[in-house]
């Protein structure tokens, strides 16, 4: 499936006047400010920040805060709904799983995770969609994203949004609004093991 295709043909079939509610996950300011551009004439949208995926509190305080003060300074009218600091889950999604490289079936489970987070508190709060901005990074895997969005619109009985957000120059963009509102741009996805993988790398180019 064209992911991205899909996206334009619910954002099209769109009427201006009576716009959709969107819960939207948000993993960070600089993904969000690229999809926030894109699809916010379409929809009536709130932000989710649920990721227990950040391991260190300092780096999910410091990556909150971004995500506010973008939504602060582009005068977006949009609500964040704050979950609690939950690494605990994250650790226990992950547990078997800390050798495997970034890309492979943790970072699968950790979209799940973020995810269903997302459609559970949509379908509770009667949203129209539900979506993330995970899709923006070449570093995602866009159809894993996709299938298990499909899958929890099915069995929460609410829309999901399509979407693989770098394309149409997604990912680009989301660099030049970095640049203009200065935003802090991390350098690893949040969680210890890609921490130590970056750090890795790091001393190797030393």
């Amino acid at each position: 499936m064209n992911y991205n295709l899909e996206c334009e043909k619910i954002l099209n079939s769109i009427d201006l006047n009576h716009k959709p509610t969107l819960l939207l996950h948000s993993c960070c300011a600089p993904c969000s400010s690229a999809v926030l551009e894109r699809i916010s004439k379409y929809f009536s949208i709130t932000i989710l920040f649920y990721n227990p995926n950040i391991t260190d509190y300092e780096e999910y305080l410091k990556r909150k805060e971004e995500l506010k003060r973008l939504i602060k300074d582009v005068n977006y009218q949009i609500e964040i709904m704050d979950c609690d600091y939950d690494k605990e889950k994250f650790i226990e999604m992950a547990l078997g799983l800390e050798d495997k490289k970034e890309g492979d079936i943790r970072c699968y489970k950790c979209y799940k995770l973020r995810l269903e987070k997302t459609a559970i508190v949509a379908k509770e709060n009667n949203f129209d969609y539900f979506t993330t901005t995970l899709s923006i990074s070449p570093y995602k895997n866009s159809k894993w994203l996709n299938e298990i969005g499909e899958e929890l619109a099915n069995k929460y009985n609410i829309n999901y949004l399509y979407a693989d957000f770098k394309k149409k120059n997604g990912y680009k963009r989301s660099i030049e609004l970095s640049n203009i509102y200065h935003l802090y741009r991390q350098d690893y996805c949040g969680c210890i093991y890609s921490k130590v993988e970056r750090d890795k790398i790091k001393a190797l180019q030393d």
